[in-house]
């Protein structure tokens, strides 16, 4: 029993000690952002890596490589502990693995409605994409600064939750915001999933059997014009969560060996990358104070609590949810609060929504404001609510 105490204050430790070292490397990359060592880390982040073998190119800036490969196996671990969770944890009840489906919906159709809404029959309205997105590495990150406080259902809610939304938007990236869909690489895609699907029929405990594949469908969907980090969910969900005569599942066994190089390499890694923006350029772009601004600041602020609360109560009270034993709705509005972290996604469907640079800058401050606000917002009403009995 000591040994179970003394290796779950070792995971709490663990948990804060990487939402440090992440909000560490967020706050290093403003620094440099707002410095004289901008222009060199942005020349830096797109240095080519990698090269071309015949018709197999593999030639991608050190940003894309960090966005679209390391947070692949980021979503990978994500997906595996979402899978675990519906096998055996927290979402094993369907009425309870249910809930986060129906508060992502409502986290993403409100934000979108109210910018719409701001921002009809204006030029600005092609962003609408930009607040329905949530930044799951930075929840994450702040749940695990209060993961002691935070019932591990809500944790798994809004791990949950924040899987569902981002891949809600990966869709709507796929059918609003690309140019098409290649469909010959799509069709390989689809293949290397068959395949490792097929293994997971044949009991294959063999985690490379898996993964191969993976590498494979990562390439073949980056083609696709869909985003690649739908790889790593993907091969999560294929990999089996119970072998027969085996101590412990792949599932489990690849979940443990990604923990800390994704909590204390890739996360950190993917912040530092992505959170140089440039507040001088930014306020410099034009007038805060417009429909577009309004229109991030208000969906990922109020119209986020206010979607992911109102869905996950009207399927609660309709039966078609359930919620945890001793969650709170004020804990689940604290959650919906964190979800407004749209942060990195949103900063993505800004680039794809606006061609302009000085729309570029004004979304991406409006979306760092907002997320921060909402990362404070969030924290406060957690560790408020629930240090109560």
């Amino acid at each position: 029993m000591k040994r179970k105490i003394d290796l779950f204050k070792e995971t709490i430790q663990t948990h804060i000690t990487s939402g440090i070292v992440l909000v560490a490397c967020v706050v290093l990359s403003l620094l440099i952002a707002n410095t004289g060592l901008h222009h060199s880390f942005n020349n830096l982040l797109e240095t080519q890596l990698g090269g071309s073998v015949k018709n197999i190119h593999l030639q991608y800036t050190m940003l894309e490589w960090i966005n679209d490969g390391l947070m692949a196996i980021f979503f990978l671990l994500v997906g595996l502990e979402i899978k675990y969770e519906l096998a055996e944890g927290a979402l094993s009840d369907i009425r309870s693995a249910s809930l986060p489906v129906f508060a992502a919906l409502g986290g993403m159709l409100v934000p979108a409605v109210i910018y719409a809404c701001i921002n009809y029959n204006t030029p600005t309205i092609t962003g609408w994409g930009i607040p329905m997105a949530t930044d799951i590495a930075f929840v994450v990150a702040v749940i695990s600064l209060i993961s002691s406080r935070v019932p591990q259902a809500l944790q798994v809610f809004i791990k949950a939750l924040a899987i569902v939304d981002d891949l809600g938007a990966i869709l709507v990236i796929a059918i609003f915001y690309s140019a098409g869909l290649d469909i010959k690489y799509l069709l390989f895609a689809i293949g290397m999933f068959g395949m490792q699907l097929i293994f997971n029929y044949l009991n294959i405990k063999y985690i490379w059997a898996y993964l191969i594949p993976g590498i494979f469908m990562w390439y073949f969907i980056h083609h696709t014009g869909i985003h690649a980090t739908v790889a790593g969910v993907l091969t999560a969900l294929a990999i089996p969560n119970t072998i027969k005569k085996s101590k412990q599942s792949p599932l489990k066994k690849l979940m443990h060996l990604l923990e800390n190089p994704v909590n204390f390499i890739i996360v950190p890694v993917f912040a530092l990358a992505n959170s140089n923006i440039n507040i001088g350029e930014s306020l410099a772009a034009g007038n805060i104070f417009n429909p577009l601004t309004a229109g991030i600041l208000f969906g990922l602020l109020l119209g986020k609590p206010i979607g992911i609360t109102l869905f996950s109560w009207l399927a609660v009270k309709l039966k078609l949810s359930k919620l945890a034993n001793k969650v709170r709705w004020a804990q689940v509005w604290g959650v919906a609060q964190l979800a407004g972290i749209g942060f990195t996604m949103s900063v993505f469907m800004a680039l794809l929504s606006f061609a302009d640079a000085g729309l570029q800058s004004m979304a991406k401050f409006s979306i760092l404001i907002a997320s921060l606000s909402a990362a404070a917002l969030g924290y406060f009403m957690l560790t408020r609510k629930t240090t109560t009995p």
